[in-house]
């Protein structure tokens, strides 16, 4: 129940139909005794840069969850981008700070490494091939980096995004060997798949599946469906796999951390409380 009190994280995107996080937050916040709310508010693309300031302005928002189309745009509209954001050249969480300052992160990618390790499979030392390097891939890659992978391959159709990518990461860790144009997962311990492909039956796959080895952690963004055929292929293969709700699941104590909330729930707490559709 909402009060005078209730501090209010935003949830700000369009559409918001397909919003996940007013199920997962609120009722870890109302089990938890925390008098908070997760509100969606859909603020149109050609508005949000006149509105967002004035949103994050209210004395009672302590910041904001941020979806599609904005990731990208937000970027020009805080006082503080971390590195996490400036890598993968979008974020999803704004923290309001005493006096106003703007602060924004980015927690895909964060949400990914902590499931590896609660997978078993820290990512240090490790090389890792990335498949994509859109928003998700990008955040991916930042936060493999900062977690010390010894290297790390960025593959996407589209050299432009690639060729990016690969930048702002040699430019964040230049001690970090990074390489453009490998798509073949031969040689590496991670490898991960940050884009539509082998979602569905009689997709192609992101890599060859037949060339990875029994052992490699296979990890997918793709939320929709649990185990995607790529999936399916790489544990038929000996690999070690992760799907993309563990990266959801995962990355929300880290969005509660970064805005001050405690406790901090287990991604077992957050699942058993969440109430998603089935």
């Amino acid at each position: 129940m909402l009060t005078g009190n209730s501090t209010l994280l935003l949830h700000l995107g369009d559409p918001t139909h397909s919003f996940k996080a007013p199920m997962i937050y609120n009722p870890w916040f109302a089990h938890a005794g925390i008098d908070a709310c997760v509100v969606p508010l859909g603020v149109r693309a050609t508005e949000f840069a006149a509105e967002f300031g004035l949103l994050m302005k209210a004395t009672n928002v302590r910041g904001a969850l941020v979806t599609m189309p904005h990731k990208v745009t937000v970027l020009d509209l805080v006082d503080e981008v971390r590195p996490a954001a400036a890598i993968a050249g979008a974020a999803n969480a704004v923290r309001v700070e005493p006096g106003g300052r703007l602060v924004a992160d980015m927690f895909d990618g964060e949400g990914f490494v902590r499931g590896m390790r609660r997978n078993g499979r820290p990512p240090q030392g490790l090389s890792a091939l990335v498949v994509g390097s859109g928003g998700v891939g990008s955040a991916i890659a930042a936060s493999l980096a900062a977690a010390g992978v010894s290297r790390i391959a960025v593959f996407d159709t589209r050299a432009a995004a690639m060729q990016g990518l690969a930048d702002r990461l040699r430019s964040h860790h230049p001690a970090l060997e990074v390489q453009t144009g490998i798509s073949d997962p031969t040689g590496f311990d991670v490898v991960v798949n940050a884009t539509p492909m082998g979602m569905n039956p009689g997709d192609p796959m992101p890599v060859a599946v037949d060339r990875l080895a029994p052992g490699t952690f296979v990890g997918e963004v793709v939320m929709t469906t649990a185990i995607t055929p790529f999936l399916q292929a790489a544990r038929q293969r000996g690999c070690t796999t992760q799907v993309g709700t563990d990266m959801l699941f995962e990355q929300i104590p880290a969005y509660l951390e970064f805005f001050g909330f405690t406790p901090l729930p287990t991604p077992a707490q957050l699942r058993e409380h969440a109430q998603l559709a089935a």
